[in-house]
């Protein structure tokens, strides 16, 4: 865990996502991400292949999502998208889920939503990470959530898109850590914007952190330990 010295760098997904981003944004996110040893880039579908020719070579691995934002896309264009953005390189697959469907109840619906994805994607022998939007959900959901995709095999499950009203929480990632099996990462995400915010959810659980600010966590981290040793 990240407590006694840097490292948050590791951690991090160095995302970008913003509809209106630009070619040079993304090609400047993916250095940085090789620069700073990020573990990965999140960036948009559509430039997922522009994101591989960029981090060629090095260790960095390239994250994307699926169902983004809302979640209540078709299960059958979610896995158009899955295939596609494998096809295109792809490490891993960020699935948003039908947020919409667990409101009502279809956990059923859930279930063969995202079982072929896990499938699949594995097959393929990337990485899922399934988005549960933990800040509009109940502790319960969030509980039941984990029983369901956790004994899927997912690889991680991840806190938010960023883009609810409530992001990341430390509170939503010890309850998160406490009911998935051990070998399920949880990804945090959302409103992360300081090392120290960054460094409780890692102290909670939390395996990556996914944000946008992530020069900034550096940034602030050589200070937290620069002035510690004062």
């Amino acid at each position: 865990m990240l407590v006694s010295g840097p490292g948050i760098s590791s951690y991090i997904d160095h995302t970008n996502l913003k509809p209106v981003s630009r070619f040079a944004e993304i090609v400047q996110l993916c250095r940085e991400a090789v620069q700073y040893g990020f573990a990965a880039v999140c960036v948009p579908p559509f430039v997922v292949d522009r994101a591989v020719r960029e981090i060629k070579g090095s260790s960095v691995k390239i994250a994307t999502v699926i169902g983004f934002p809302l979640g209540y896309a078709a299960a059958g264009a979610k896995w158009d998208e899955c295939l596609r953005a494998m096809e295109d390189g792809a490490d891993e697959l960020d699935v948003v889920i039908n947020l919409l469907a667990l409101k009502n109840g279809l956990w059923n619906y859930l279930a063969g939503e995202m079982d072929p994805l896990v499938a699949a994607i594995h097959e393929k022998g990337r990485i899922i990470k399934v988005i549960v939007e933990s800040g509009m959900l109940s502790r319960e959901e969030i509980v039941r959530c984990c029983n369901l995709y956790g004994n899927m095999g997912i690889d991680f499950m991840k806190t938010s898109t960023g883009y609810a009203e409530k992001g990341a929480s430390v509170g939503d990632v010890r309850l998160m850590r406490r009911e998935l099996p051990a070998q399920v990462g949880i990804k945090a995400s959302g409103g992360i914007r300081t090392y120290g915010f960054a460094r409780e959810l890692v102290e909670a659980g939390a395996t990556r952190i996914g944000c946008s600010a992530s020069l900034a966590l550096v940034a602030q981290e050589k200070e937290w330990f620069t002035t510690e040793k004062k």
